[in-house]
């Protein structure tokens, strides 16, 4: 019997996340913090530093885009497969400025085979700053021991 099989689909979610943050430096270097995590979906904020903007003195494109892939990697990583971008879009709507708490949040939308679609949705407050769409890619093993299997074989 498979262990993880025991696990409810948000408790699995939960335990590859967690599985994923304990080496996830750029994440956690950015200041980044895991709010939500749930089958399919997550949520991350990032407070914009100054070290995050730009000469326009608003919040850099990279670090939006960073902190919407992070939330789409935790997203398509609830399902103890592992699973990496195969490509993102992000469109920028308004600016995020010094101070901010962006909140991004990671739906999917469709899974099948080895491929997914997940859109994330950046927010200063009430304000929408970016759409972003990121497709991935399963690559094979797994975030959490399965019994039977050597934890080198994944």
């Amino acid at each position: 019997m498979n262990a993880n099989a025991q696990l409810s689909p948000d408790d699995l979610a939960r335990a590859c996340a967690d599985a994923m943050w304990k080496d996830d430096d750029a994440s956690r270097g950015l200041g980044m913090k895991i709010v939500e995590v749930s089958a399919g979906q997550s949520t991350l904020t990032m407070t914009v530093e100054p070290h995050m903007v730009n000469g326009q003195r608003i919040a850099h494109g990279g670090f939006i885009f960073t902190l919407a892939d992070s939330a789409f990697a935790f997203a398509c990583n609830t399902h103890n497969e592992r699973v990496v971008a195969a490509q993102g879009n992000i469109t920028f709507i308004r600016p995020g400025k010094l101070g901010d708490v962006l909140v991004a949040r990671a739906r999917e939308i469709s899974r099948n085979g080895r491929s997914g679609i997940y859109d994330v949705q950046v927010t200063a407050g009430d304000v929408v700053i970016a759409e972003f769409r990121g497709h991935s890619r399963s690559i094979g093993g797994s975030w959490l021991p399965e019994p039977g299997i050597d934890a080198n074989q994944r």
